[in-house]
């Protein structure tokens, strides 16, 4: 089986817009019959489990791990003394056509990074994963295409032409 494409979204700084501007890419790419991953770095503690449910409470007793098994979705809940590398993490993700990621800056992966000029124009990508800019800085020199924040539509050709076969 061939590996799975997987595509990081990095900025600078947050509030750059990854998440926004991944919704609308996600939507889009969907649109055009693509399965996706999608992988959120998150740089504080989460909770996806719900207080007073079977699995928190299994948590609560001290569950290491608890899976949550339905009848169209599954979910795992993985406690960790450290926050888990993305490698880690990707095998798990099956029956997708692409694993697009927000965060992760230091992967070995291709990245497209998001740069709005009211958060800083720097670039923290090496030259080696960067193969896109998407940003409002119209005078940006790049080496890699720079496409508008607001054109997912091209980012989503970009993908689909590096990454995939189209559907």
């Amino acid at each position: 089986m061939a590996d799975i494409p997987v595509i990081c979204f990095v900025a600078a700084k947050s509030g750059t817009g990854k998440t926004t501007f991944l919704e609308k890419l996600i939507r889009e790419m969907t649109s055009r019959g693509y399965e996706l991953g999608v992988v959120k770095s998150d740089a504080h503690s989460f909770e996806i489990d719900v207080p007073g449910k079977d699995s928190w409470r299994f948590s609560q007793a001290g569950a290491k791990a608890t899976a949550i098994i339905g009848p169209d979705k599954y979910a795992l809940i993985q406690k960790t003394d450290s926050k888990r590398d993305l490698e880690d993490v990707l095998p798990l993700i099956q029956g997708v056509d692409i694993i697009l990621v927000e965060g992760y800056k230091a992967a070995n992966r291709p990245k497209i990074e998001i740069v709005r000029r009211e958060r800083g124009t720097e670039i923290v990508s090496g030259l080696e994963n960067l193969i896109a800019v998407v940003t409002d800085v119209k005078e940006l020199k790049v080496p890699v295409p720079l496409l508008d924040i607001n054109d997912y539509q091209g980012v989503a050709d970009l993908i689909e032409d590096r990454f995939l076969t189209k559907k």
